[in-house]
């Protein structure tokens, strides 16, 4: 990236910067752990899209994760709220 590449990313969208930051950041974490890129000539096709599947099925982990901590969120906030503190005999 030259110099007036990277004066228009800082002055562009901020999420657009944020986003361009981390892919530049995992590039390097890649070349860095697999000692190479995304330009690597070994792989067929069909090996590249088994490497997507895995990827997209993590991605499935991440979400329902996520989705579970939210739903016992929900059910803690929605018993805090209908436990009043307040015991009626």
């Amino acid at each position: 990236m030259d110099n007036e590449e990277h004066i228009l990313l800082q002055e562009s969208d901020t999420i657009v910067t944020s986003v361009i930051e981390k892919y530049l950041e995992r590039s390097k974490v890649g070349r860095e752990k697999y000692g190479t890129t995304l330009d690597r000539e070994d792989l067929d096709k069909i090996q590249w899209l088994v490497h997507l599947q895995e990827e997209l099925m993590d991605a499935t982990l991440y979400i329902e994760k996520i989705k579970k901590e939210l739903e016992n969120y929900k059910k803690k906030d929605k018993k805090d709220k209908n436990d009043s503190g307040c015991i009626i005999s």
